[in-house]
């Protein structure tokens, strides 16, 4: 019997090892790499929306936090609520220091105000 119990602990701490070792979130869709079809899955994420979101990120650069979602037009906080707890975000190393945040990208696409004298 211990033989047994021993090895079905040994079997589950291999399984969750894996899965907390593995980058990949099981049930989770990634902002920065789903496609259409797996924002689909996302409750209250048609195609339309998941164009949107494939959009955003493309001239935004990568979403850096979940909350970014609500940047996104069609996205308000409610649909964001039921979002949260299924969506991850991944940054690779060479996304993490090339985009730029979107307040700064604002502020380098403005004009300066002309002096005054």
């Amino acid at each position: 019997m211990k033989k047994v119990l021993s090895s079905a602990c040994v079997f589950i701490g291999c399984v969750l090892g894996s899965l907390w070792a593995s980058d990949e979130v099981p049930g989770k869709v990634d902002l920065n790499t789903a496609s259409i079809a797996e924002l689909d899955t996302l409750p209250g994420i048609g195609p339309a929306i998941g164009a949107r979101i494939i959009d955003f990120r493309t001239r935004n650069g990568p979403f850096r936090r979940i909350e970014d979602l609500m940047n996104v037009r069609g996205i308000g906080e409610k649909k964001f609520l039921k979002l949260k707890g299924r969506v991850r975000i991944s940054l690779s190393e060479s996304q993490t220091g090339k985009a730029i945040p979107l307040a700064s990208r604002a502020k380098a696409t403005q004009t300066p105000s002309p002096k005054r004298k």
